[in-house]
């Protein structure tokens, strides 16, 4: 399944009564992980009529130009690592923490949270907030499991896992052997999952990141870390999508 450019799909646009519109189709989704405006406008000029799911974690003026943009909807990205660690932050219960999110992504109808955090409590809070997408699955391809989206318990939130993350695939498979075209082709129903950071740094290995880390907000010094000898997370993106 390879096109001059992809045609891929929103998390949103999911109906589990016609499973043409899933089954054989890609999905694009992005954690922004809090990375400064610099770095998701350069992530977000690779997504020229090409359809974007985006998890979100703060505030951001080009987050919010989008809202009424349809190639791109705004999910919610909640850190509960504080709350479970006695640091009440963005609330001090699970309710409030989603609630904090919700603040400026009040339409969202979709959700992953930081660290995959989740479970039967926060999933019973999720379809409370009116939220119908839960993507905190990762089943990664190499496990060779075919995927579907399915129908969590209550009837009304619909599970969607995932399949493909940067990261792991950075530390899983360190040279990039495996190509977009072959992860496409392992499974029908295909969620990929990006972060703008290692986009912008094209990151091949854990060890860039780890080194650029301490100036994610620092533009000019950030460039310097940029990866350009070796194949890394822009270049799959590239592929993936042209």
């Amino acid at each position: 399944m390879k096109t001059d450019k992809l045609n891929s799909k929103l998390i949103s646009e999911i109906n589990l009564n016609n499973s043409d519109n899933w089954s054989d189709q890609v999905f694009i989704t992005m954690d922004i992980d809090w990375a400064p405006d610099f770095v998701i406008e350069d992530t977000l000029s690779f997504f020229e009529n090409i359809k974007l799911t985006l998890f979100v974690t703060h505030k951001s003026k080009i987050l919010n130009s989008l809202v009424n943009n349809n190639n791109f909807e705004l999910g919610i990205h909640p850190n509960f690592n504080f709350l479970l660690n006695g640091d009440f932050r963005y609330g001090d219960t699970i309710e409030k923490v989603i609630e904090y999110y919700l603040e400026f992504v009040p339409n969202s109808k979709s959700v992953r949270s930081h660290s995959l955090a989740n479970n039967s409590h926060m999933l019973d809070i999720f379809t409370k907030k009116n939220i119908v997408y839960d993507c905190n699955i990762f089943i990664p391809y190499y496990s060779t499991i075919k995927l579907n989206p399915w129908l969590h318990w209550d009837k009304k939130l619909i599970r969607v896992p995932y399949f493909w993350e940067d990261d792991v695939q950075f530390m899983y498979d360190p040279n990039w052997l495996s190509k977009p075209e072959d992860i496409i082709n392992s499974n029908i129903f295909r969620v990929f999952n990006f972060h703008p950071i290692h986009i912008f740094l094209n990151t091949e290995n854990i060890d860039r990141y780890i080194a650029a880390k301490p100036y994610l907000n620092n533009k000019e010094k950030l460039k310097e870390f940029i990866n350009k000898s070796k194949y890394g997370t822009k270049d799959f993106l590239v592929d993936l999508i042209r």
